[in-house]
């Protein structure tokens, strides 16, 4: 008995000492040992006291162990963990501004727009709408992924762009072609399936034309801010032939808006970064006008040409008459800064004019979407003419509304003459 005691004393002097050591990391389980050693420990038999003692230190040390090896592989899966969430974080960003984001919102918004003007009377689609608009914003996104592919020189020229992810090299070519494919790919498939082939066959178009027509042009000849205004204005057209499945006159009212409002906005962006342009070797046509009064001459013009678009939009029965008005007056807005910029040339002025068309086109589609009219008031208004031409028969016959062409005069080309469409 005697010799058991001797034994468990030299044991707990040997981990006193150890528990005394400097530096307590190189036993990781010693403070746990001390603890179990200065319980006080209950009066029991001298030959149950060490087996006691010695199974509690065995056992807490293995649990120490056994933390500590679970901790470890957890940080170590947590690492894992943070370093696949910031990899997804970094071509998520890629992918974000390669599709130029907040420019493929707008056009989803105006292809949306033209699908819930398409549905006339019918009631709203939304599965239809929500197909329409991710496919808008794939073809998008594809577009603007294949423009930052061409541009990848120029981009890395001009200080608004040289931070882009292609320039700054955070992605490579092939990743962003191979983006560009899926995405342009998906959305095609995706309007061909979900709505039909007029839809899928203008996204595709409107594609083409934006990468492989407009970006080259940029380079070529100062005309490619009407081919890029022709961009623009087809994605409320795509949102039409989602909703129809065909392309009619009032489709067009939109558009025409599109088309007129991009020159002013354009013309203003290319005025306020002609220095970028130049840098970049672009070809705008602020470049080749120093003073800014043909720019500013030719963002007025377009300004006036969509004062009677909303008179166009009444007359063909597609909004009430509260329409004419507001348009008239948010379009003279415009006009306004337009002219402002004409007699006055200066950055200040540019910049009132672009976020004047900043406010345009939101506040525009609204109206539309506020004062539309559906098919059976269309026909109601139709049938009470036909009744009104009956009794009075004398009655000057009214003039076929005209599409909205006929009042452009010719507004890329002032030199061409005005198309007519009146019949003898």
């Amino acid at each position: 008995m005697m010799w058991r005691t001797s034994v468990v004393s030299r044991f707990s002097s040997r981990i006193s000492v150890s528990s005394s050591l400097p530096n307590p990391r190189l036993i990781p389980w010693s403070r746990e040992l001390c603890a179990v050693n200065s319980f006080s420990q209950p009066p029991v038999s001298s030959e149950s006291t060490p087996k006691l003692g010695i199974t509690g230190v065995r056992s807490d040390a293995n649990q120490v162990f056994a933390t500590a090896t679970a901790a470890a592989t957890t940080g170590e899966i947590s690492s894992r963990v943070a370093a696949v969430a910031g990899l997804g974080h970094h071509y998520a960003r890629c992918y974000w501004e390669l599709s130029k984001a907040r420019l493929s919102m707008l056009v989803v918004a105006t292809s949306g727009t033209g699908y819930i003007l398409g549905t006339g009377n019918a009631a709203i689609s939304f599965p239809g709408l929500c197909y329409t608009c991710a496919g808008t914003m794939m073809i998008a996104a594809s577009a603007n992924s294949l423009n930052q592919i061409f541009e990848i020189s120029n981009d890395s020229k001009m200080k608004r762009t040289m931070l882009r992810p292609l320039p700054s090299g955070r992605i490579s070519v092939p990743h962003a072609v191979a983006w560009a494919t899926i995405a342009g790919a998906s959305g095609a498939c995706l309007l061909a399936s979900k709505t039909n082939m007029l839809a899928a066959g203008l996204a595709s178009a409107n594609l083409v034309l934006y990468a492989f027509v407009y970006t080259p042009l940029k380079q070529l000849h100062p005309i490619n801010t009407w081919v890029g205004a022709v961009v623009g204005a087809i994605p409320p057209l795509l949102g039409w032939a989602a909703a129809s499945g065909q392309i009619s006159f009032n489709s067009m009212i939109l558009p025409a808006a599109l088309y007129f409002w991009q020159i002013p906005h354009f013309m203003a962006l290319a005025h306020l970064c002609r220095n970028d342009y130049a840098a970049g070797g672009y070809k705008m046509l602020s470049l080749f006008d120093p003073s800014g009064k043909r720019i500013a001459a030719v963002a007025l013009r377009n300004c006036f040409y969509m004062v009677p678009l909303g008179f166009i939009a009444y007359d063909w029965g597609l909004t009430s008459s509260w329409f004419c008005i507001e348009s008239s007056l948010l379009t003279l807005a415009i006009a306004a800064t337009a002219f402002s910029f004409y007699r006055d040339r200066t950055m200040q002025k540019a910049r009132k004019m672009f976020h004047a068309s900043l406010l345009f086109l939101p506040v525009f589609m609204s109206g539309l979407l506020l004062h539309r009219v559906s098919n059976d008031n269309q026909q109601q208004l139709v049938e009470e003419a036909g009744l009104s031409n009956e009794v009075k028969p004398l009655r000057r016959k009214k003039r076929v509304a005209q599409p909205p062409v006929a009042y452009a005069s010719a507004a890329p080309f002032p030199f061409l003459p005005a198309p007519s469409f009146y019949s003898p």
